[in-house]
């Protein structure tokens, strides 16, 4: 095996050399070159000449590849989850649910497209009128590094449904998960060309979005989303699906039980060690003892949260984050904010480097960036009225998820009309979001273009057609006709 797939090969690509390592030990898991320009460009190609008899084969045909795909991955279950907590850091429980939602991926998207983009035929006096969707054609997706396996996946399965062929660069720090995701589509007999990879960095990635591309498909950061929005102004024929970060708000209001509303904060900010787009990065709640309430709870349930390696002897809650490098960055970012500190986003002790403890300051009073902080880090900011939380709710350029943790319904009410965010979530975390549903946000957070349930809506384009099966004298039609 080597770095790059590309026409249905396996070889080593002609850019730098890469490694992956486990951030929780530094030990490598991948080393390979990655691709050149010229890989890139010809990874292209092969997905160019690829498209017709793959757009034109029956669907019928693809949906059968596609459900080998997912036996495929889930025989490969126990060794490809091991795979990413190893390439990530994160527990075992949790790669294994990524595998679960991948395999799940196939055929939510079949009824996707059924449902969202399938074929629509009505009467009409002259015979009928018909919709249709085609696929657009190349698409390239980038993938993150948080989720490498479902991501990536949530955009690839309903692409090759389509009839779309695919140039998939994964993250830089997660390169061997891109890898074992095309070996399964490779062992589930996806032809020559239809899937590609390129492995590398920032520059593949370049080369990979200067190409003759009809699609770019994009799991990531708010900055690389508004990159790709002035890179491809000028490209109006090139679909762009952005699903980017948010500053996410949890207002927490009229609750009895503290506890019971902290398990929610913890799960909503802390969980893949605040390595989820939808985690609550901002905590909301009265300026009284209620609301000290919650924040005492939650910084008490903190202190008991496991923090450790994926393979250690007692099952984590939470792993490192993605890098030593991301560590130092967070740690860093969060020393220079104000607030009074209730919890340090510190050092974890008997752990290396890329291992932090969760965080969580009160910024009460003071005006912080509207930035995502990548990490297990959460501002709480207390507020005199319900009008109040909404109003610091939206003070965000972001839009992506938000939640609501209360027992009055009218506040619920409240909350979801007047909120803008494009998950919205009531006494569940803000991490919650269903494969059956779209998932995405608005601003900063996206190009309302939501994915998960709504991926089809951007991997296909439709063709309204008036026909009829046979030609008719019309000529009495024609107004203003001279004799």
């Amino acid at each position: 095996m080597s770095g790059v797939f590309i026409d249905g090969q396996w070889r080593a690509g002609r850019g730098p050399e890469r490694v992956s390592t486990d951030p929780a030990s530094g030990e490598v898991v991948w080393r390979e070159a990655t691709a050149s320009e010229a890989d890139v460009a010809e990874a292209v190609a092969a997905a160019r000449r690829a498209f017709p008899a793959w757009a034109d084969q029956p669907r019928e045909a693809r949906i059968a590849i596609l459900r080998r795909y997912k036996e495929v991955l889930v025989e490969r279950t126990a060794a490809f989850a091991e795979a990413l907590s190893r390439e990530t850091g994160k527990a075992l429980w949790e790669t294994k649910a990524e595998l679960g939602s991948m395999a799940g991926k196939v055929d939510l998207s079949i009824k996707a497209y059924d449902e969202r983009t399938g074929v629509t035929d009505n009467p009409m006096p002259f015979g009928r009128a018909v919709l249709r969707h085609r696929a657009h054609g190349v698409m390239a997706v980038l993938g993150p590094f948080n989720f490498p396996g479902h991501l990536p996946n949530g955009h690839i399965v309903p692409a090759l449904l389509a009839g779309d062929t695919v140039v998939f660069k994964p993250s830089e720090e997660t390169p061997l998960a891109g890898q074992l995701m095309v070996e399964a589509l490779e062992a589930a007999g996806v032809p020559a060309g239809v899937v590609n990879l390129v492995q590398g960095g920032r520059e593949t990635g370049q080369a990979l979005i200067n190409q003759e591309i009809d699609g770019l498909l994009f799991t990531g950061s708010a900055a690389a989303g508004a990159f790709f929005r002035r890179h491809f102004a000028d490209r109006p024929d090139v679909i762009l699906a952005l699903e980017l970060g948010g500053n996410n708000p949890l207002v927490v209001w009229d609750v009895g039980d503290a506890e019971a509303a902290a398990a929610l904060v913890v799960q909503s900010a802390f969980i893949t060690t605040g390595q989820r787009c939808s985690c609550a990065r901002r905590l909301i709640v009265p300026d009284d003892a209620s609301g000290r309430a919650v924040i005492e709870a939650t910084a008490v349930l903190m202190d008991r949260l496991t923090i450790g390696p994926w393979n250690g002897e007692v099952e984590p809650f939470m792993g490192p984050l993605i890098s030593v490098r991301a560590a130092q960055t967070a740690r860093a970012v969060a020393d220079t904010l104000g607030g009074e500190r209730i919890r340090a986003l510190g050092p974890v002790e008997g752990l290396g480097e890329a291992f932090v403890t969760p965080g969580m300051v009160d910024v009460t009073g003071v005006d912080t960036p509207d930035e995502e902080l990548f990490a297990p880090w959460l501002q709480v900011r207390r507020v005199a009225s319900f009008d109040e939380a909404l109003t610091a709710a939206n003070a965000t350029r972001y839009g992506l998820s938000a939640g609501l943790i209360s027992e009055d319904s009218t506040l619920w009410e409240r909350f979801l009309n007047l909120i803008r965010a494009g998950v919205v979530n009531w006494n569940r975390p803000t991490t919650g979001a269903a494969g059956s549903m779209p998932f995405g946000g608005l601003g900063a957070s996206g190009n309302h273009r939501p994915s998960a349930y709504y991926a089809a809506d951007y991997c296909a384009y439709p063709i309204a057609s008036f026909e009829a099966p046979a030609v008719v004298d019309t000529l009495k039609d024609i107004k203003g006709l001279r004799g």
